[in-house]
């Protein structure tokens, strides 16, 4: 039996063997027509690509990494999702890498990406990322980067982002609506841009409302989760204790619900909760959790098709440098009012 090649059809449809290779793998350097006569043949005749090879040609591995904090989060874990359909649709496969919060895991995880192994990277920043030498050393090495979600504001590199500051206002105003008039903010690192944007919004809606702003209802917590539940637990039961709490990152949430529990603090009668969260189950807690619902798919998504089209070299110049996808406000039954 005839072996199908790059040469078998390129012989076939009278092109050259570089035309074909760049028509079957979508290049913009080739028109649809010819793209369309090269796949027609290729599925008529079975072809099928020898990724070793091609790869070795290209000297690249068709191979990404994305490098994220962690898994256990939801949002993670669709985003993921929509950079694997992006991925599988190119003939990638993705390499999962985890910082665990950690700045010095994500310098050695990216140090080890220098020598080319992966084609690309798409990244969410560590808890303790307050620079990004190592992430700019990838880019000058000719390794394409893209950042998602938690990303460093003084950079020119790819960035696919979400409202957040205007999440956070929306978040507060919809507990002052609900006439909680102690609002606490919780988040898990000063240093996050999410944190950040989320909580100037939530600055502005208080001040917008004529409330104070009060330092000793801005909480970030430690690691540890001990420490976490002592401080917690300390600002609900304390003598000015809040009636309303906005959860920046979803771990805070499941948190204050399992304190309330231990605690008889009943949500959302004493306690109005809403988090940052794409919890599929956000609907079914006892009682349902408020939520500000990140576009996790589609920013993943996004951060595969922008890095591919570094991956592949094309003019990306007419592409914002930030893409903001905006979040949802969904309303349950933790930020309800008693007449409601």
């Amino acid at each position: 039996m005839q072996t199908i090649n790059l040469k078998t059809l390129a012989s076939a449809l009278g092109l050259s063997v570089s035309t074909v290779s760049k028509a079957l793998q979508d290049s913009h350097e080739i028109s649809p027509e010819t793209k369309q006569r090269v796949w027609q043949l290729a599925r008529e005749l079975d072809y099928v690509p020898n990724p070793h090879a091609s790869s070795l040609r290209r000297k690249r591995s068709k191979i990404i990494a994305v490098v994220i904090p962690e898994v256990a989060d939801s949002f993670f874990s669709l985003a993921i999702k929509g950079i694997e359909a992006v991925a599988q649709q190119k003939g990638y496969h993705t390499l999962i890498y985890l910082t665990y919060e950690s700045l010095t895991k994500e310098q050695t995880i990216l140090h080890d990406f220098q020598s080319g192994r992966v084609d690309g990277i798409i990244i969410s920043l560590s808890g303790q990322t307050t620079h990004i030498d190592h992430v700019t050393a990838l880019e000058r090495k000719g390794i394409p980067v893209v950042l998602f979600d938690r990303i460093f504001e003084g950079t020119t590199l790819p960035r696919i982002i979400t409202n957040d500051r205007e999440s956070g206002y929306l978040a507060t105003r919809h507990l002052l609506q609900r006439q909680c008039r102690r609002i606490g903010f919780l988040s898990v690192s000063d240093s996050l841009s999410i944190t950040k944007q989320r909580q100037t919004g939530y600055i502005a809606a208080l001040e917008e409302a004529t409330m104070p702003v009060l330092p000793e209802y801005m909480l970030t917590l430690p690691d540890e989760r001990a420490e976490q539940e002592i401080i917690l637990s300390g600002l609900l039961t304390g003598p000015d204790a809040p009636d309303g709490l906005v959860a920046s990152v979803e771990k805070t949430a499941i948190l204050t619900y399992q304190l309330c529990e231990k605690l008889c603090i009943p949500i959302p009668e004493q306690l109005k909760v809403i988090s940052f969260s794409n919890l599929e189950t956000a609907s079914l807690l006892n009682p349902s959790l408020s939520t500000i619902t990140q576009p996790a798919f589609d920013m993943g998504e996004a951060a595969a098709s922008t890095l591919f089209n570094l991956v592949e070299g094309k003019n990306i110049r007419s592409m914002p440098t930030i893409q903001c996808i905006p979040s949802e406000l969904i309303p349950r039954r933790s930020t309800q009012q008693a007449a409601e």
